[in-house]
């Protein structure tokens, strides 16, 4: 199954350090400038990123991703020694309709709630369409985006999660300490400093929901096709001045900080629209034996001598048995 992948590969354990130290450079970093900045920093940093245009922004923030989810892909096959498709799926090819399949589902279900939640409360949200600067927005993400969410998900819900599986031998504690690693990696979203650290259960819950998906369908396609249309739709459908994201986007949050009602937006979309989203994907992939996929046992395979030891063993039981029936 998809953590077992890791074993076609080297896994000396110099070069898995080595791999994770250069792929998660940017996010040690970044822990290490939160922990030595003052609030008052923090906030001159936030209030920096908010002068640079939107576009210049979005780029400089998804361009770095591009280097990163490169260096990771040639570390895993050359460096492990692995193919591109073990760290993807345990299909023997990549499959994209499921990629395509989930981008469509969040899509919907993201137009479908923020219909509702403009019905309700049009006050709060401003038409902020800009044909021009919103086809560049357009064009931007659909390039640079697939490199940012291909990252995030080959790391954590790949790399990682294979790599920690086959230490500890099971599927639980990766699953948690990956969904909690990528919650941390968001740590230093403008979000966090505006709502505050009850934010990151958003955060930690969407990885959980990514490792659910990864590990009940045997890959990655649907994590990756799922992580894409949402900031596909985080950049596109409406921005605001204290989100992660500073985009010209068709529609603007109107408040000035985040309001109680967006909190509670967050909040309803893990306990409510999470599990939905599961349920209809274990319907369309018939998902089953949920307990053994997401909690059960990583077993390396047999080696193949113990295969060759096995039909020697039994040529020479059978040679044996034809012996004794010729004597008697």
């Amino acid at each position: 199954m998809y953590i077992e992948q890791a074993y076609k590969g080297d896994n000396t354990t110099w070069k898995v350090i080595l791999t994770v130290l250069i792929s998660t450079g940017i996010f040690i970093a970044n822990f290490v400038m939160l922990y030595f900045m003052s609030p008052e920093e923090m906030e001159m940093t936030y209030e920096m990123m908010k002068s640079m245009p939107p576009m210049l922004n979005l780029v400089l923030n998804l361009a770095p991703f591009v280097v990163l989810i490169l260096l990771l892909i040639l570390m895993v096959v050359f460096l492990h020694q692995r193919s591109f498709t073990s760290l993807t799926t345990a299909r023997k090819k990549i499959d994209l309709s499921r990629v395509a399949f989930a981008a469509g589902l969040i899509i919907v279900l993201t137009l479908a709630l923020f219909a509702i939640g403009y019905y309700m409360a049009p006050e709060d949200v401003a038409w902020n369409f800009k044909p021009l600067k919103f086809t560049i927005l357009v064009i931007i993400s659909l390039i640079l985006f697939p490199f940012q969410i291909g990252f995030e998900e080959y790391l954590f819900r790949g790399y990682l999660m294979q790599q920690i599986g086959i230490v500890v031998k099971n599927r639980w504690f990766p699953l948690i300490l990956t969904s909690v690693l990528f919650g941390l990696m968001h740590s230093a979203n403008p979000e966090v400093a505006e709502m505050g650290f009850i934010t990151m259960i958003f955060y930690i819950g969407f990885g959980l929901l990514m490792g659910i998906m990864t590990l009940m369908d045997d890959g990655i396609e649907l994590a990756l096709g799922f992580h894409l249309g949402n900031n596909l739709m985080a950049a596109l459908l409406i921005t605001s001045d204290w989100s992660a994201l500073q985009t010209d986007a068709m529609f603007k949050n109107t408040a000035e900080s985040a309001s109680e009602g967006v909190l509670q937006e967050l909040i309803f979309t893990v306990l409510i629209t999470f599990p939905v989203v599961l349920f209809v994907l274990a319907k369309k992939y018939k998902w089953t034996n949920w307990k053994e996929r997401l909690t059960g046992k990583v077993y390396p395979p047999i080696p193949q001598e113990a295969f060759l030891d096995v039909e020697s063993d039994s040529s020479l039981i059978e040679g044996k048995s034809q012996n004794l029936d010729s004597h008697v």
